[in-house]
């Protein structure tokens, strides 16, 4: 069976307009692997990755073409490159190869996880943010999140969300947030200091990013060393005053996080109860959503709740 893949350019010579490939056929692209020593073979390189990454990402069905005609190994290698905006152009193209759900599973068994985390550390700023970007689609196949994982992504992923642009927290949060449905990956995430700057952004409410951030502690606080971490970096106070002036969407995931910190924790729920959480909850308990005036309820019965001496002596 042949796929057509109607394309409109040249690549060292090789004309690429209206061609057919046969599925399994990579000659196309093997170009891309060339060692040819004249000046023009990286600007080559350069101009065919970039139509193929513009391919990708206008029309949806050239990117099934395009990963059935033979050009996600090549694409991948050049993730490796030394040239930076050829490596950006790679990052790019397999990002928008992944928009497919056909092709997650190619591109990781291809091997495209480990060069995206190169990327990832190397990369030019927006090279970073898309490779953050790619391992978020390939995140969403669950086998591939471990490997993600192990391959060194998690504290590379928590430093883009420390020190990135705007765009570069976003997507680093979005990924950091996929990832970390899986347990080992939140300790992995937890370890790399991701407590911090998620506590920093869900402070500045000029940040734009005091939703993500939540969200993304939110799936992190089950794990004790997570909760351990937030009330160490200052995360209480910063909690009690999202729900006392917060957005709605903003105070139901803090009193989520609070109650999942005051649960089984006597010492956590006499520090919240002295940062003055309860007239804000009780607040929130009759002009909240639905979810929120339910565990409003239900950490106000927590914090309300006669604590022993030694009870308060163990916090877990």
């Amino acid at each position: 069976m042949e796929t057509e893949v109607h394309t409109n350019y040249s690549y060292m010579g090789r004309n690429f307009s209206n061609i057919t490939l046969s599925n399994d056929d990579s000659a196309a692209f093997s170009d891309c692997n060339s060692d040819r020593s004249d000046s023009d073979s990286i600007e080559d390189q350069k101009q065919a990755a970039m139509e193929l990454r513009l391919l990708a990402k206008n029309k949806p069905e050239n990117r099934v073409k395009i990963a059935r005609a033979g050009a996600i190994r090549p694409l991948i290698s050049l993730i490796s490159s030394s040239d930076p905006e050829l490596q950006e152009h790679g990052v790019t193209a397999i990002l928008n190869l992944s928009l497919c759900d056909e092709n997650k599973e190619v591109l990781a068994a291809s091997g495209a996880i480990r060069p995206l985390v190169r990327a990832l550390k190397v990369g030019t700023p927006t090279g970073k943010e898309n490779a953050a970007c790619a391992l978020l689609r390939l995140s969403q196949l669950e086998e591939n999140k471990a490997a993600i994982g192990r391959s060194g992504a998690i504290p590379l992923l928590v430093d883009l969300l420390e020190t990135g642009n705007f765009r570069g927290q976003k997507d680093a949060s979005t990924a950091l947030y996929s990832l970390c449905s899986l347990k080992e990956n939140k300790v992995r995430a937890v370890q790399a200091g991701i407590m911090k700057p998620l506590v920093e952004l869900m402070a500045d409410f000029e940040s734009n990013m005091v939703d993500k951030a939540a969200f993304v502690m939110s799936v992190l606080t089950p794990l004790k060393e997570a909760r351990a971490a937030l009330v160490e970096e200052g995360g209480i106070p910063v909690l009690v005053e999202i729900i006392e002036i917060g957005s709605q969407r903003q105070k139901e995931i803090a009193v989520v996080i609070l109650l999942q910190i005051c649960d089984d924790s006597v010492v956590y729920r006499t520090m919240v109860a002295r940062e003055g959480a309860i007239p804000p909850l009780v607040a929130l308990s009759q002009s909240g959503t639905k979810r929120a005036k339910q565990k409003a309820e239900t950490l106000i019965e927590l914090l309300r709740r006669p604590r022993s001496g030694n009870a308060a002596a163990s916090s877990d």
